[in-house]
């Protein structure tokens, strides 16, 4: 038997979308995130004023990341069992702490610190966030799930740009205008948070059923794992791409800075459609062959990616860009219905899990660029969504239902 609704009365009882809810979530994921993007993008301002090597651009990196991904599954788990709605702004001032701390910073020591205080105010802001927007999904958890994702990755594509037009060439001190936005996604949390606490109050003492996939607990882990590892595969490639393209535009075709801006705000933005695209078409033909597709269909165009000229680099750029993007809305869901009645782990553990393995992908890429060129950083990363044919090896959800 089907787990769907058997009559148009059961579908109607679902709970209606709070779409003013999941918009503001998703605004504030384009602020976050807009903030976050503009650190890799004045790294060509840092790497002067600091005379920084490729190495420690790649352990700022890891260090935002890191702080970034080790406390989400954490939070994501505590506040299963105990919410606190309220800690979305207070996890958005410590955001606000480290763009002032980046502005004003004079040493790489700071610099790294700065780039933490950024990382910790996003550890507590995605899993709560993620959770906020699946309360109010009305049980379209895809569309809910993307929607919420693409403002993120607008953010990440608004941000090279921001760099670009008040920040590189005019300074270091112009990053504190970042905090005018902060200051905006705090007040937009401060609403949002007032809502959850009243949903949460709402329903005090009703119980949740949540429908489990019928999989052993074996078979769970297992597809955790191949989850694990499709992640691995898509973002250290999207580290290669988002930390070092810019470079890699600079050296190989000698354009300007401005310029390989304006060529990663295309790839930026390619990401964002990709994404907001992936959560609807998994919730109609199922997720794991969106999986399967953005992965591993982006192989052929990672793997022509470093012999191109500029023209079909920023072409190939964007189709990937749109491809590999599908993928996260899926398998942050596909592992929700693994593992029901933990939402905020699962969220806080595969967004960790994005910002770990980015940290840890971008550092390598560092370190391999110093020593062999950047272009060589492109070639060896090509390879890695052929690791997309793993997804094979997920079960059918909608099968293991029955």
């Amino acid at each position: 038997m089907s787990s769907l609704p058997s009559s148009p009365a059961a579908a109607a009882s679902q709970p209606a979308t709070v779409m003013q809810i999941l918009f503001s979530v998703a605004f504030v994921h384009l602020l976050n995130d807009c903030v976050q993007a503009v650190l890799p993008a004045i790294y060509p301002l840092l790497k002067d004023e600091f005379a920084l090597s490729f190495t420690q651009i790649g352990l700022i990196t890891l260090t935002f990341q890191c702080t970034a991904s080790l406390l989400q599954p954490w939070i994501g788990l505590y506040t299963d069992k105990r919410p606190i709605p309220f800690l979305l702004p207070a996890g958005m001032c410590i955001t606000l702490l480290g763009v002032a701390l980046l502005s004003t910073a004079g040493s790489f020591a700071m610099l790294l610190l700065a780039a933490g205080m950024i990382g910790v105010g996003s550890s507590t802001f995605h899993p709560e966030a993620s959770r906020v927007a699946r309360l109010a999904s009305g049980g379209r958890f895809g569309f809910a799930q993307s929607l919420f994702q693409v403002g993120g990755n607008l953010g990440s594509a608004f941000g090279p740009l921001l760099a670009a037009a008040i920040i590189v060439g005019s300074g270091q001190g112009r990053i504190a205008w970042l905090m005018v936005l902060v200051l905006l996604a705090v007040a937009v949390l401060i609403g949002v948070s007032r809502w959850y606490a009243g949903h949460l109050k709402k329903a005090t003492g009703k119980i949740a059923v949540h429908a489990g996939p019928g999989l052993s607990r074996g078979r769970v882990l297992w597809a955790l794992t191949v989850l694990a590892l499709l992640v691995f595969s898509k973002y250290i490639y999207m580290a290669s791409l988002s930390s070092y393209y810019t470079f890699y535009l600079i050296e190989k075709f000698d354009v300007s800075v401005e310029a390989a801006q304006g060529y990663l705000f295309l790839f930026l933005a390619a990401v964002a459609a990709g994404t907001f695209a992936g959560g609807p078409i998994g919730d109609r033909i199922g997720r794991k062959r969106v999986i399967w597709f953005s992965i591993l269909g982006a192989a052929p165009f990672t793997l022509a990616l470093p012999y191109v000229d500029l023209f079909w680099t920023a072409v190939l750029s964007v189709v990937i860009g749109l491809v590999m993007s599908s993928a996260f809305s899926a398998i942050v869901v596909f592992a929700q219905e693994l593992v029901p009645g933990k939402v905020g782990m699962i969220a806080g553990l595969f967004f960790g899990l994005m910002f770990g393995i980015s940290g840890i992908g971008a550092a390598l890429m560092g370190a391999i660029a110093d020593s062999t060129g950047i272009e060589y950083v492109y070639r060896i990363a090509s390879f890695l969504p052929l690791l997309g044919i793993l997804a094979v090896l997920l079960p059918r959800m909608e099968t293991a239902r029955r």
